[in-house]
């Protein structure tokens, strides 16, 4: 054991769910009822989303991937539990695979209503379903360096998190159309590199100034140094199919975050490369999941995805014994072997040729162990 303390790398898993109508598989806004039922249990662990057919949740602070797996699972099932009890399925899927989000209602809230008035048809077509993984920070500083330096592996984990293949009654030729939908907002996508937490303040507030956000939580980065919390956001992922597939990619940028600290303290630093090249191994991301390959800029070749995930799991693994995961690491060999959501949900899609069957596969993965 080394004698570094791995204790601040607490988790927060924020995660938004698609409430679906049972009888014509569409979706189907739940006019906030299973939000209002599940505060009552959850408190403000279950939120309301801009459109009324999303139901977002989000964990306690958990110390490990236990606790972080311990929420989730609960969460999961008590959400399955009220939307069933009030005629609803829910299911996690980053898009649905047919509903169009032209006949979807809006969520009654002033801060919805200004993001659809500035926004417009972006923001109406912006049905989609994330995945957040908060990583805590000892302090800001140590954040943004840890920012920059994990830029470079979020397209990885995001291949490993594709889960939205189908869009509006067609499959798309993506493993990740979610990503698509998401790139007509202003702010998304891989941030730049900044040289130091009072760099990145000064953007955000000459932001604020010149009123191109109001508050910092609109910059929707793939990943941020968070605004009010000593965390580290990653925004990048589709939300997964399966529980277990949540708490695999949380642990993997848990565990990398871990690892950029010890290299810090060892003085030693992660190549920073350009936000363009990265952007190049996101698309492919994107596109093909974990079946492509992705550029290894080391060596200035092209390698497959596949490998270069097993790589970045020699890469943490000096870490995750530490951070008491090594459980969850082990799945995602589990999931390179079964293949993502996305490539499940396209199997499905070929052996029954119904977009129907596809939504029931999604409801019935949402508690699957």
């Amino acid at each position: 054991m080394s004698s570094l303390n791995y204790r601040h790398f607490t988790l927060g898993i924020e995660e938004e769910y698609m409430v679906v109508d049972p009888q014509t598989r569409e979706l189907k806004s739940h006019e906030q009822k299973i939000v209002a039922e599940g505060q009552k249990i959850l408190k403000d662990k279950v939120k309301a989303e801009m459109h009324q057919a999303v139901v977002e949740v989000g964990t306690d602070i958990c110390q490990n991937i236990d606790e972080a797996f311990k929420d989730v699972a609960s969460l999961r099932g008590n959400i399955a539990q009220i939307a069933g009890e009030l005629g609803y399925w829910v299911g996690a899927s980053g898009t649905h695979p047919f509903s169009h989000w032209n006949s979807q209602l809006i969520t009654d809230n002033v801060r919805y209503h200004q993001i659809v008035n500035e926004l417009q048809e972006a923001a109406r077509s912006n049905l989609i379903f994330g995945l957040h993984v908060h990583v805590g920070m000892e302090d800001r500083k140590m954040a943004i360096h840890i920012a920059n330096s994990a830029r470079y592996f979020l397209p990885h984990v995001y291949a490993l998190s594709t889960n939205s293949p189908f869009w509006i009654g067609r499959k798309t030729g993506y493993k990740s159309y979610r990503t698509k939908v998401f790139d007509k907002f202003p702010r998304t996508g891989i941030p730049d590199y900044f040289d130091s937490i009072e760099s990145y303040d000064n953007f955000v507030n000459l932001l604020i100034k010149t009123n191109c956000i109001d508050n910092a939580k609109k910059i929707w980065w793939d990943l941020r140094v968070h605004p009010y919390f000593n965390t580290v956001e990653f925004r990048i992922c589709d939300v997964p199919l399966k529980i277990q597939e949540t708490i695999a990619i949380a642990a993997l940028f848990q565990c990398i975050c871990a690892k950029l600290y010890k290299l810090r303290s060892q003085n030693m630093n992660f190549i920073m490369y350009q936000r363009a090249l990265l952007n190049e191994n996101k698309w492919r991301a994107s596109r093909y999941g974990i079946e492509g390959s992705m550029i290894d800029f080391g060596k200035e070749t092209e390698v497959a995805t596949v490998q270069l995930i097993y790589e970045l799991l020699d890469f943490i693994d000096d870490v995750i014994d530490e951070l008491g995961c090594r459980h969850a690491i082990n799945y995602i060999t589990t999931m390179l072997e079964n293949g993502t959501g996305a490539d499940r949900q396209l199997k499905v899609f070929e052996e029954t040729n119904s977009l129907i069957s596809v939504v029931d596969y999604i409801n019935r993965q949402f508690l699957a162990v």
